[in-house]
């Protein structure tokens, strides 16, 4: 028989309290947070001294205008957002079945496999299961990231980097990110052969933000090659935004390939036919090893998994 002696039963958690966390890392004002849950401020500040009596250490400073977390009680905020997440995740996943639909997963993937593997998988998905729901966020590696640890997504296509902890991480490693030049129909570049990059420095190019991984690749590869990088750029990563200054100048966009090679499959750009001699690192499938996967996800990383042999080449190992 299990033994259930786990610290949040012995403390009597209340969910209002990880609700009152939440309010209070969001609010900074235990005035306001209790308004947010229709509570008394002498009741919300009783669950919040009642909760660090328990835990035995203070959760907030108490400013003269407010309140701001400890790290102990960024510790517990983040914590508290995950199990209300997943709280949310099982109503929502009870209100499908009931409802006769299979259930819901949310997915997040950088750009390129956006275009590539994503659909791939979906088509997969929505035939064997047309009732299950899908939410799909593409976005940088980062943004999915603290996502994911949130409980917000369940299975990512995306890059692991340094800073992450990945002991509770499986990691399933696709294909590298090779980057092109793409510019507009009828660019004056196209004209040339055997372009180098010393003939692209002096170019306009839209480039990622400063502190991207590609923009430091991207400056990197002009200096390997003994060139200052371009100064006449601008900065974004709205694609959109890209392909319409694309058609309006003659400057260059330094993309993923398979962006590129998308956007000039539809006519709103041409890859230039020159060498663009840096990279992305790796990105794969990613989940989490200390979390079930509802069925819905499950059914989604297998559509993943069975995509990756069309699209990449890569053999990924099925669960039954």
């Amino acid at each position: 028989m299990t033994n259930y002696t786990h610290w949040f039963i012995r403390a009597r958690l209340k969910t209002r309290q990880l609700l009152l966390l939440v309010a209070l890392a969001e609010e900074g004002n235990i005035h306001r947070a209790a308004q947010v849950l229709n509570m008394t401020q002498p009741a919300a500040s009783k669950l919040l001294k009642d909760l660090e009596d328990v835990l035995e250490v203070p959760l907030f400073e108490r400013l003269p205008r407010g309140m701001r977390p400890t790290w102990y009680g960024e510790s517990m905020i983040r914590h508290a957002r995950m199990a209300l997440a997943s709280l949310n995740e099982a109503h929502d996943e009870l209100t499908a079945l009931k409802a006769g639909r299979f259930g819901q997963v949310s997915v997040g993937t950088i750009t390129a496999p956006g275009l590539t593997l994503m659909p791939t998988a979906l088509a997969l998905v929505k035939r064997d299961q047309p009732l299950l729901r899908v939410a799909l966020e593409i976005e940088t590696s980062a943004v999915l990231m603290e996502r994911f640890e949130q409980g917000k997504l369940d299975i990512l296509v995306a890059r692991l980097s340094a800073e992450h902890d990945k002991a509770k991480l499986r990691y399933e490693p696709l294909t590298e990110e090779p980057v092109s030049a793409l510019v507009r129909p009828g660019h004056p570049l196209l004209a040339m052969s055997g372009l180098t990059l010393r003939d692209l420095v002096g170019a306009g190019w839209i480039v990622p933000p400063a502190g991207s991984v590609l923009r430091h690749r991207f400056e990197l590869m002009f200096r390997e090659e003994g060139l200052a990088p371009p100064i006449n750029v601008i900065e974004t990563s709205a694609l959109l935004f890209i392909t319409r200054m694309l058609q309006q100048s003659d400057m260059l966009a330094v993309l993923a390939t398979d962006v590129a090679r998308y956007y000039a499959a539809h006519g709103m750009g041409v890859v230039l036919p020159a060498s663009v001699p840096c990279h992305m690192d790796a990105f794969g499938i990613i989940t989490h090893t200390d979390r079930l996967l509802s069925p819905a996800a499950k059914v989604m990383l297998r559509a993943l998994k069975e995509a990756s042999l069309e699209v990449y080449g890569r053999r990924l190992e099925v669960e039954a």
